[in-house]
């Protein structure tokens, strides 16, 4: 007994002393304040400019490859916005100042000794690093992607013929995001107690309309664990039963559209699940703009608080009319792991200040393109005002275009970052089962 009480008390006092290695100051802010000494100016982008097929070959090195091929096409012209400071939330920082520099791999993919919270790899990706892609994918993952808890509502998705136009379908939905851990803004934090299944992060979604799908709900619950599976569970309401989703239905249509459930806001999967190389960083053009600048659409939603959603336009109906920023751009390739998977690789544009994934191309095991994922991102002070404070870039537009159908599901967006909107409650099977009733 004695012996044992010994070595707890060594084992505290050697605890106490160490301390995680400091993150020094300069890389803090170079991570999270990138446009203090300048926002990229380079002389074929300006400001106001519209590109489209007559001059895009002198801006081609500052699109992707699939947006320089859509407007080469004539099936989109963009317009060049300025380039915005998107600030994340201070408590997100302050956590990665204190957590960041007690962060380290394990020997596999997927594993992570993260304390804390906030950004686990705030310094600069070197292509020297052969797991610098890891690090990015941990960054996004545990990203300030909608803060602590957050709520679509509602949320219309569109699926479109992009030769004709026609609107074939139209989906309703509610959404909702909460992070069970490395909570810094919404109380309680750092974690939601108890968390018997330590689970760090959970999505619901629920279908509102039309009838035939009223009622279909999922639930994705994602643990800490990188390497433990996710649970996934769907209600269908015609059959007032709750399944679980095999693997494998995670790379399905998700309800007949263009997108699967891993492609959600960029990607939706385990880090273990991909191989992830960093391929380098670039001034890219990205869809982060103001969302109460925009052109927003007068017809498809109506609120007593006047608020509007995005509009669309260009080949289809398939493309949101927003405005585009030159931003410093992180690019990550990932190959799934599992040689059956439909995906051969998908190319991820990311936000070097926010780590979201506005961009993302997809492969197929052909190597040909498949799809292409824009997830426009609107700053948080020019938007509803529940999300003015909250330090978060709101996923405000999205359009998944499936090149090779030639067809499209746009998505448009009521992101409201507010906690209460969300609870814990809301994030487990018995909810579906009751909320199905």
């Amino acid at each position: 007994m004695k012996k044992t009480l010994l070595t707890l008390a060594i084992g505290s006092v050697m605890a106490a002393g160490v301390q995680a290695a400091p993150i020094a100051e300069e890389i803090v802010k170079g991570s999270f304040f990138p446009y203090d000494n300048g926002v990229p100016a380079v002389d074929a982008v300006k400001v106001g400019m519209v590109i489209n097929a007559g001059n895009v070959d002198s801006v081609k090195e500052y699109l992707d490859p699939a947006m320089y091929q859509f407007i080469k096409n004539g099936d989109y012209e963009m317009k060049v916005g300025e380039t915005t400071d998107f600030r994340l939330h201070q408590s997100y920082v302050d956590a990665t100042r204190k957590y960041a520099g007690d962060v380290t791999l394990g020997e596999k993919v997927g594993e992570i000794s993260a304390p804390g919270a906030g950004r686990p790899f705030p310094q600069e990706p070197s292509m020297d690093d052969p797991r610098a892609g890891e690090k990015l994918a941990w960054n996004f993952k545990y990203g300030y992607n909608w803060g602590d808890s957050a709520a679509i509502s509602p949320f219309y998705w569109q699926y479109r013929d992009m030769n004709s136009g026609k609107v074939e379908r139209q989906v309703k939905f509610n959404f909702n995001f909460l992070n069970f851990t490395r909570r810094t803004q919404d109380e309680p934090f750092p974690e939601i107690t108890p968390n018997p299944s330590d689970l760090f992060r959970a999505t619901y979604v629920q279908v509102l309309e039309p009838y035939d799908v009223k009622n279909t709900q999922l639930l994705i619950q994602r643990y800490e664990d990188d390497l433990k599976r996710d649970n996934a569970y769907l209600y269908l309401g015609f059959q007032r039963r709750v399944r679980r989703l095999s693997t494998g239905q995670t790379t399905d249509a998700f309800l007949g559209s263009d997108i699967m459930i891993e492609d959600f806001e960029g990607f939706n999967g385990r880090i273990s699940d991909m191989n992830w190389t960093y391929k380098g960083t670039k001034n890219i053009l990205l869809p982060m703009y103001n969302h109460n600048d925009m052109e927003l659409d007068t017809e498809i939603h109506k609120d007593d608080d006047g608020y509007q959603m995005i509009a669309f336009g260009g080949k289809g109906g398939c493309f949101p009319n927003i405005t585009w920023q030159l931003r410093k751009t992180h690019i990550v390739e990932s190959d799934p792991i599992d040689p059956n998977h439909p995906v051969g690789k998908r190319v991820h544009y990311m936000d070097a200040q926010t780590f979201i994934l506005p961009r993302n191309i997809t492969y197929d095991r052909k190597g040909d393109l498949w799809k292409t994922f824009t997830i426009g991102q609107s700053h948080p002070e020019h938007h509803l005002p529940v999300n003015k404070g909250k330090g978060v870039a709101v996923d405000d537009s999205f359009s998944m275009v499936d090149v090779q159908a030639n067809h499209c599901t746009t998505g448009q967006f009521k992101g409201l970052v507010d906690g209460s909107l969300t609870p814990a409650s809301k994030m487990t099977v018995q909810n579906l089962r009751a909320s199905g009733r």
